[in-house]
């Protein structure tokens, strides 16, 4: 993993979303819809719940905004029920993308993440087609400045709670669980005071892809571009090594 902290990645999406807060706002509100049909009101009963919380809360949403969100999907029953749905494909250079999505409109979604992939020089594939190529981890990523404990104490809490493997990089730690362990972990890290810039569940690439043609590059960011701003979109993974 040394080398490619997604510190950087995530500090640039966060400003990028600084800018147009609508967007994650309505990604996590669509979260916690989901969450709370799936598991209940109550994020105590809720893993799934408390991890979007935390999510909600690591991107500054207010909690009058996260309580109103659980309580209109636990008491509309005629609420909007989205469906879970999953795309992958092949960006410029066989770079590979997954894109995963929240709708209430399949046929509008997969419309526009065709368009955003054709756009972009880029094509939809079949479900498989390069998911095999990444690994499904729970990560959790803490600022070096943020948090004042040494790499051992941070290490020892969370390989005690149950994760994989702790990296550390210049200006972060990153901490790899199983899917299943991540929200364990992070409770764990939460009691001890240790401020994460996030922690969710991911799909890390086994391999990078380099893009150094100047056109290639920015077919490549014109595909992220328009998946970024589709409210459908509730996260999108790739292997090009940026």
């Amino acid at each position: 993993m040394s080398g490619h902290s997604k510190f950087a990645n995530i500090k640039h999406k966060k400003e990028k979303n600084d800018a147009a807060k609508g967007k994650i706002f309505t990604i996590i509100g669509r979260e916690i819809a989901v969450a709370v049909k799936e598991g209940g009101p109550d994020p105590a009963n809720n893993s799934k719940l408390a991890a979007v919380i935390a999510k909600a809360k690591s991107n500054n949403m207010p909690n009058d905004t996260i309580d109103r969100g659980i309580k209109k999907a636990a008491g509309d029953a005629n609420s909007v029920n989205y469906e879970v749905v999953t795309y992958e494909g092949y960006g410029p250079n066989g770079t590979a993308i997954i894109v995963d999505a929240l709708t209430d409109n399949r046929n509008r979604t997969a419309s526009n993440v065709r368009n955003a992939f054709t756009k972009g020089g880029g094509n939809v594939g079949t479900t498989g087609c390069v998911s095999y190529m990444f690994d499904k981890k729970g990560q959790i990523i803490i600022d070096k400045e943020e948090c004042e404990l040494d790499a051992d104490t941070i290490m020892m809490t969370a390989l005690d709670a149950g994760a994989e493997d702790f990296v550390e990089e210049e200006d972060s730690y990153e901490i790899l669980t199983s899917p299943d362990d991540c929200e364990t972990v992070r409770q764990a890290l939460e009691k001890e005071g240790i401020p994460m810039v996030s922690a969710e569940v991911t799909m890390l690439p086994q391999n990078y892809v380099e893009l150094t043609n100047e056109d290639d590059i920015k077919k490549m960011n014109r595909i992220l571009d328009l998946l970024d701003e589709d409210d459908d979109v509730q996260a999108v993974y790739h292997n090009w090594d940026e």
